[in-house]
């Protein structure tokens, strides 16, 4: 076989496997559409969307990342709160979120900037119950970002309480 030959062929496997692991990552990052009514629309800096340059998602996709809980004591709440949801992180990471800020939104027309290693740091949730039940948006639901503040004092300040958005429906990842 010549060397031209040799070099076309070894192109073509080259192309193929490249096309073939693509898809295959592709396939594997692929964010489904939503069955139901989407409770969170995600934009900005990230690689994985579903509608255009956005992810959306309703409570049953956001349940399938895996849900997470803690129990604190919070400035809204009477005694300590179970709460149920998303850790903050495990979103950011199935979407490919490259950014170092996430402006958060709120149904209310709140938004709060939140430094992404505040979500790393403290394992931030992105709740969808509280003591067992689905929050309602008329008890800052349905989706609300708590802080776990009595795993770290330097977190019952106001600064963080700031931080934790109710009623949230869109993050933009900066």
């Amino acid at each position: 076989m010549s060397i031209f030959k040799t070099k076309i062929l070894l192109l073509g496997v080259f192309l193929a496997l490249s096309t073939w692991n693509g898809t295959a990552v592709a396939r594997a990052t692929a964010l489904a559409m939503p069955k139901d009514r989407p409770v969170l629309t995600v934009s900005g800096k990230i690689a994985v969307t579903n509608k255009g340059d956005a992810a959306e998602f309703d409570r049953t996709m956001l349940e399938a990342l895996g849900m997470e809980s803690f129990t604190t004591s919070t400035p809204w709440y009477s005694g300590p709160t179970t709460f149920e949801g998303v850790p903050m992180a495990k979103l950011l990471d199935r979407l490919g979120a490259s950014g170092e800020h996430l402006m958060v939104m709120a149904l209310n027309d709140y938004s709060s900037d939140i430094p992404v290693s505040d979500v790393r740091k403290y394992k931030v949730l992105l709740a969808l119950k509280v003591n067992g039940e689905y929050i309602s948006v008329r008890d800052k639901g349905p989706l609300f970002i708590i802080y776990p503040f009595d795993t770290d004092p330097e977190l019952q300040h106001q600064t963080y309480y700031g931080r934790s958005v109710w009623q949230v429906f869109k993050i933009i990842v900066k």
